[in-house]
C-alpha cells in the first residue's frame, strides 16, 4: 500500500486529492494546523475513526513554519509521495501579511524538502515530493503561458511561490530527490473558500436571489482568468508524481474568460442581472494588477496524458447549485427563528 502525506489536506485541493487516493488503495497522511475551531470540514466524509484497524486516512498536527515537526512527521510516516499544497494562498492577504507569506510559502517549502532529503538520507527511501505552483508566477507575463514563460510575479504570495519553485529545482538537481512543480492555473469548486472571487460570487448571487443579501462588492471585473475544476487538477498532480522522471509541468483547461463574463453565467443561472446588485469598491483592487493568465498545458497533455474533464459550463453548475443549496438552508433556519449563516461547501 503506497503512502502519501499532504499538506493543506483540509483545503479544496487536499479534499479532492484524498478522495483520489483513497479512491486508489493508498494511505494518505495529511497534516493540519492546530485552531481552536474546526476546520477539516471538506474531508470529514472521509475521516474514520484511528483506532480502527481499516483506517487510510489519518492527521497530524503540524505547520510548515515549523521545521522540527515537519522532520518528525516525514520521519515518522515515510511516505513514498508528498503533495505541498499548505499555503497562505490568497493574494490579497498576501499583500497585507507578506512576511508570514514569505515564510509559509517560501522558506515553508525548504523545511519541507529538508525534511524529505534528511528522510532520504537515513532509510534510502525515494520519496517523491510535489509543490503546488500558481500562474500567479506568470502575473504580468504575456498570455498565453506555458513552461518556458519567464516569471514575472506581482504579489508577495506570487514572490514567495517562485521562490518555492526554484528550492524544488534546486533539490532536483543538488540532491537528487524526485521533486516536481505543478504551475496551476486557477482552478475553482463548490469547495473553494468564500473569499476567493469565483465563490465569492455564487454564494453572493445565491443568497441575493432569496432576498438574504442586497449587494455584492468586487474589484476588477475585467481581469482575465484560465478556470478550471480543482477535481481535474489534482488529477493532475498525481500524474505528475506517477511520471518516471521529476519534472515541471503547466495545467490548464487554455480558455480564459473575464471575472466580468463568470458574473454573466452564474446571474443568468438564477434569472437576475448582476448590474443590479454588482458594486465596484476600490479596496478590492490590486496594489500591482494581474491582467491576463491563460495557459498552455500541451506538455502535461501529451507528456504525461492528462485531460481536464469538466467544462466551465459544468463549472459553474456545480458551484451555483452547491450554494444554492446553502442559501436555501440558511432561509429556513432564519424562519425558524435562528439568525445563522451558514458557511462551507458540500462534501458530494
Amino acid at each position: 500500500m503506497k503512502k502519501a502525506l499532504i499538506t493543506g489536506i483540509a483545503g479544496q485541493d487536499g479534499s479532492y486529492l484524498t478522495e483520489l487516493l483513497l479512491g486508489k488503495g493508498y494511505e494518505v497522511h495529511g497534516i493540519v494546523r492546530r485552531s481552536s475551531t474546526f476546520t477539516t470540514d471538506r474531508i470529514d466524509h472521509l475521516y474514520q475513526d484511528p483506532h480502527a484497524d481499516h483506517a487510510r486516512l489519518k492527521l497530524h498536527y503540524g505547520d510548515l513554519a515549523d521545521a522540527n515537526c515537519l522532520k518528525r512527521i516525514v520521519e515518522f510516516v515515510e511516505p513514498d509521495e508528498v503533495y505541498n499544497l499548505g499555503a497562505q494562498s490568497h493574494v490579497a492577504v498576501s499583500f497585507q501579511l507578506p512576511e508570514y507569506t514569505a515564510d509559509v510559502d517560501g522558506l515553508g517549502v525548504l523545511r519541507l524538502l529538508e525534511s524529505v532529503r534528511e528522510c532520504k538520507e537515513k532509510t534510502g527511501k525515494n520519496i517523491k515530493i510535489y509543490q503546488a505552483g500558481t500562474s500567479e508566477m506568470f502575473d504580468a507575463a504575456p498570455a498565453p503561458q506555458s513552461e518556458e514563460t519567464r516569471f514575472h510575479p506581482r504579489s508577495p504570495y506570487a514572490v514567495a511561490k517562485v521562490y518555492a519553485h526554484y528550492q524544488m529545482i534546486n533539490h532536483r538537481e543538488a540532491y537528487d530527490l524526485f521533486a516536481s512543480n505543478g504551475i496551476l492555473f486557477n482552478h475553482e469548486s463548490e469547495r473553494r473558500g468564500e473569499t476567493f472571487v469565483t465563490r465569492k460570487i455564487t454564494r453572493a448571487a445565491t443568497r441575493i436571489k432569496l432576498g438574504l443579501q442586497n449587494k455584492l462588492y468586487l474589484g476588477n471585473i475585467d481581469s482575465i482568468r484560465d478556470w478550471g475544476h480543482a477535481q481535474d487538477y489534482v488529477e493532475a498532480m498525481w500524474r505528475i508524481l506517477q511520471h518516471h522522471e521529476p519534472d515541471d509541468f503547466v495545467v490548464a483547461t487554455g480558455e480564459s474568460r473575464t471575472v466580468r463574463e463568470f458574473l454573466d453565467e452564474v446571474f443568468q443561472r438564477l434569472e437576475l442581472t448582476w448590474q443590479d446588485f454588482v458594486e465596484i469598491d476600490p479596496r478590492y483592487m490590486r496594489p500591482a494588477e494581474v491582467e491576463n493568465l491563460q495557459g498552455i498545458s500541451d506538455k502535461a497533455r501529451s507528456v504525461l496524458g492528462w485531460q481536464p474533464k469538466i467544462s466551465f459550463s459544468e463549472l459553474v453548475d456545480r458551484m451555483v447549485a452547491n450554494d444554492l443549496r446553502l442559501a436555501e438552508q440558511e432561509r429556513d433556519l432564519q424562519r425558524g427563528g435562528h439568525q445563522v449563516t451558514l458557511r462551507g461547501a458540500a462534501t458530494h
